[in-house]
């Protein structure tokens, strides 16, 4: 199996694997169960640390106002300092229990839109807001200093409100997928459902990737020249590296480091020359148009933000709860399944996967659930969801290894208690940023597209289907966001819940391609069922064991000679009892294909 190599040479390594990969056609240079070296492992999951840290950061920062943190910096970065070191405990988890695929679990933007809801109401108005709006008699009632306890005590209960909120709702998450709910809608996805779903993950986020871009376009253009460069143009090219062991001394050989590190390599760039032009003068100063890409506009943060400090549960105090918040954020865990489903297969796509199957499914939602119960208990104000962007990063770079994951899961956590080195990252340009995520989310929109093979483009149902879930996805939820507070059903919750679902892309084209693709007649070969479940040949090609891909670490032969694991939805041995043609089997003395398996169980 590749993740047992034994080899002692970087370079024959890496050539194995290119060897392999090329064979498979799949370009892969580590698939999910292969292990590379200690030391690229390390630098691999320092570059997923990096491609989630603007996504991440950014989550708090926007809090930062609703929140009425204001001033208080250190306040922040210990709140920036929780939100990843959850981040990488929530990673190793899924990673590990979860659902088994190299896939970040980071801050999640579904969240926010039931966050202002929460925080704008009279309760919990921020009095700093309202003094700027001059609805605050700041004479006969003065606002607390920045810092001082009385103005954390006034952020912190805030905090404590949005933690209840998000721990109970995470309790719903937890129900959907451990109990196999999920895992019931599956038998209705097909490749229509998952274009539309993926796809709009990566183009729903166009704005977000235009916004950091605009402030300097030039910069943004750069990253991304930079990143085609090093990915695709110096793929092939190899960089003589020395090596020094017991047994040979000194010695040299060639490593792909552009095709390993590409997006490692082009921050680093761009953030250099950034710094180069800063020096230079030849960014304009603060407030104007270009003054985001000069590398001293948050050069505060590293002087105000402490050396260490470890994030522990209840931080902020004992978290309260209301109903009205709790149902409020069902929407942000409701988008985020949908999110997170696609994700899953979107991430199995690249990272030279099967499919996942339905148990692994039920799993990484219940694992997700978990970590949000845990975000809300460390207090990051935020839950947490698979990052789509990490999954473009694991297209670019074609190494898809869960060990890299984990190791980048580890990393966001030793470096969540070290709030220099992460406030050093903070003064990354907002361009190079941008940059970034324009490359990232097209990847993610070409993975969803990618399912398009499967189908039969030659029917017109299926052009129907496609091209009207992918508008109306756009459409609709941009119609949403230009119409705040349109929706009046008479009931706060409801108003709430509709909002944020309504206002998802990925929710509303998955759930119009959904419908469209259950109701409207064709066969399973005209909707691509049956190309898109038959078992991927080049896995039996390669000689890899595919049992071993979403099994569960260290338990899982015990867990075959237990009769009780066929009827948990989150165990690999799971056997869906019921459905068409479903049939009840003895547990199998060996692993078998889980993937196999849920094909077997879903063609019957």
């Amino acid at each position: 199996m590749a993740g047992s190599k034994s080899s002692s040479d970087p370079e024959i390594e890496i050539q194995v694997e290119e060897t392999k990969a090329s064979s498979e056609g799949d370009n892969m240079l580590y698939k999910v169960d292969d292990t590379p070296p200690w030391y690229l492992s390390i630098l691999l999951g320092f570059q997923h640390y990096l491609t989630a840290f603007g996504s991440t950061l950014s989550v708090p920062l926007v809090l930062q106002s609703a929140m009425c943190i204001g001033d208080d910096r250190v306040g922040l970065s210990e709140i920036i300092s929780t939100i990843f070191f959850v981040s990488g405990l929530s990673t190793l988890l899924q990673t590990t229990f979860g659902v088994r695929l190299p896939i970040i679990q980071g801050a999640t933007f579904s969240f926010l839109t039931p966050t202002f809801t929460i925080l704008a109401l009279k309760k919990w108005e921020c009095p700093f807001t309202l003094a700027a709006k001059g609805e605050w008699n700041v004479t006969s009632d003065p606002l607390p200093d920045p810092g001082s306890p009385e103005h954390k005590e006034m952020w912190q209960m805030r905090m404590r409100e949005i933690q209840g909120a998000i721990m109970v709702s995470s309790i719903f998450e937890i129900v959907i997928g451990f109990s196999g709910v999920i895992g019931l809608f599956l038998h209705f996805i097909g490749p229509l459902v998952i274009v539309p779903t993926i796809s709009l993950i990566g183009l729903s986020l166009f704005k977000e990737a235009a916004d950091l871009a605009s402030k300097q376009w030039y910069i943004a253009v750069m990253t991304v020249a930079l990143i085609a460069i090093f990915s695709q143009y110096l793929k092939k090219v190899k960089i003589p590296v020395c090596r020094v062991t017991r047994k040979n001394g000194c010695s040299m050989y060639k490593l792909p480091i552009f095709k390993l590190f590409p997006i490692l390599l082009a921050l680093i760039s761009a953030w250099a020359i950034c710094g180069i032009l800063t020096a230079a003068g030849a960014f304009p100063e603060q407030g104007k148009w270009g003054s985001a890409a000069r590398t001293d506009a948050k050069i505060d943060v590293l002087e105000k933000s402490l050396w260490f400090r470890f994030p522990y549960p209840g931080q902020w105090g004992l978290p309260t709860v209301s109903v009205s918040a709790v149902f409020g954020m069902l929407a942000g865990v409701l988008a985020s399944i949908i999110e997170s489903v696609g994700d899953y297969y979107a991430c199995a796509k690249l990272a030279g996967a099967p499919p996942p199957p339905v148990h692994a499914i039920n799993r990484g939602i219940g694992m997700e659930g978990i970590g949000c119960l845990l975000a809300g208990a460390w207090g990051s104000g935020n839950g947490t969801t698979s990052y789509s962007e990490n999954i473009g990063a694991i297209g670019i770079t074609r190494v898809g290894s869960r060990r890299v994951v984990q190791m980048g899961g580890l990393i966001m956590m030793i470096l969540g208690c070290l709030g220099k080195f992460g406030a050093l990252f903070v003064t990354i340009p907002d361009p190079v940023i941008g940059g970034l995520f324009m490359v990232t989310f097209g990847m993610v929109v070409a993975v969803g597209l990618s399912n398009l093979q499967f189908v039969d483009l030659s029917s017109s149902r299926n052009i129907f289907i496609i091209g009207t879930s992918i508008f109306f996805g756009l459409s609709f939820p941009n119609w949403m966001k230009t119409h705040p507070g349109y929706i009046d059903t008479g009931s706060d919750i409801l108003d709430q819940l509709l909002s944020v679902l309504l206002g998802t892309s990925m929710f509303v084209g998955g759930t119009i391609g959904f419908i469209l693709d259950n109701t409207i007649p064709g066969t399973l070969e005209e909707r691509g069922i049956l190309r898109w479940r038959q078992k991927d040949e080049s896995w039996t090609a390669s000689g890899d064991n595919v049992n071993s891909v979403y099994d569960l670490p260290c338990i899982q032969k015990y867990l075959n000679k237990l009769t009780i694991t066929r009827y948990l939805p989150f165990c690999p041995n799971f056997q869906p009892c019921c459905g068409k043609g479903s049939k009840k089997q003895e547990p199998p003395v060996e692993p078998t294909s889980v993937y196999e398996k849920t094909v077997d169980d879903t063609n019957m």
